[in-house]
């Protein structure tokens, strides 16, 4: 019998197996990629009595994958908060699926550890840019703004590791990443060792967030606004906080963060207005290579030729209230 722990390699994925592997120490096969790359569940090879536990990626991206390990005889624990499609009915199957738009997984495995490791779940719910779910779900912990703060920072610095084409870009391979933190009961620990992960991505994070200012303005309404980064390493880092931040500053708006990419199609991080939570998957999954979840989505390479129509698309999706 073999374990598999497969995630997102951004803070959701990660903290979600955080929270697990603190409750049930197991050694496993991790497999896990850059934020963009959602369909994991493939590169496990299934037999029977597998664990394989997935977390914070599509099941309807992994359908197929998940369907054959499930006919090869595999336990399968999925946990995730985006579209999932028809959801199989299965013995071998324990699905814990919650589209909500205030929810995320680590959120989820939180409700079914009862609370054991709740500041990880906060963290992760920061860098999801869930913010006023995050204070919620942090209420019994008691902290201060200072602390609060800090644990939101953390977590957006661990998504921040996520975003890249390639895992190259990355500061920390995912699985590297979620291994120099598994040793961290809490993120607060993590926050004060200086020797820890945290300074490397915190300095990156803010090298990479002032590059972003000089960004190009492609769309400018009050609905909606696209800006257009380069065909860099920095670039494919910042694209997603880069749109949790525009988010935030401005929550009636829109926002896409359109990236160019070395074979000639873009990258493009799409947030819906944090006023709405919604609209942000349904408007991906038109186009090709494109998905998400109701307040945040993503298309991964469209072609070069359709960035006029998806970006008329993009403006007129949501309207203004």
């Amino acid at each position: 019998m073999a374990r598999y722990d497969v995630f997102n390699g951004d803070a959701d994925g990660i903290c979600a197996l955080l929270q697990l592997r603190l409750a049930e120490p197991a050694d496993s096969a991790l497999v896990t990629g850059v934020k963009r790359d959602i369909n994991l569940l493939r590169q496990v090879e299934p037999a029977a009595g597998d664990q394989i536990t997935v977390l914070d990626v599509s099941m309807d991206t992994n359908k197929a994958a998940l369907e054959d390990c499930l006919a090869a005889g595999a336990q399968v624990t999925y946990v995730d908060h985006h579209f999932p499609g028809e959801i199989p009915q299965h013995g071998g199957l324990d699905a814990l699926i919650d589209t909500a738009p205030d929810t995320c997984t680590s959120l989820l495995v939180n409700q079914r550890l009862k609370g054991r490791f709740l500041p990880w779940a906060v963290t992760a719910a920061f860098g999801d840019n869930l913010n006023e779910a995050a204070q919620r779900a942090a209420a019994p912990l008691g902290l201060d703004e200072q602390t609060l703060e800090a644990l939101a920072h953390f977590g957006v610095c661990i998504n921040y590791n996520g975003y890249g084409a390639a895992l190259e870009d990355l500061h920390f391979h995912p699985a590297a990443l979620y291994q120099a933190l598994l040793p961290y009961a809490d993120p607060r620990d993590a926050l004060a060792d200086s020797t820890g992960p945290y300074a490397t991505l915190a300095a990156g994070y803010a090298e990479d967030m002032a590059q972003a200012e000089a960004a190009e303005l492609l769309v400018d309404t009050p609905a909606a606004a696209a800006l257009l980064l380069p065909d860099a390493p920095w670039a494919r880092r910042v694209s997603g906080v880069y749109g949790n931040a525009l988010a935030n500053d401005h929550p009636e708006r829109a926002h896409a963060v359109v990236t160019a990419s070395a074979d000639g199609t873009w990258r493009i991080s799409i947030r819906a207005p944090k006023a709405q939570q919604s609209g942000a998957d349904a408007l991906c999954r038109r186009w090709p290579t494109g998905g998400g979840r109701a307040g945040a989505g993503g298309v991964n390479a469209l072609p070069r030729a359709d960035l006029e129509p998806f970006l008329a698309d993009f403006s007129s999706h949501w309207p203004l209230a």
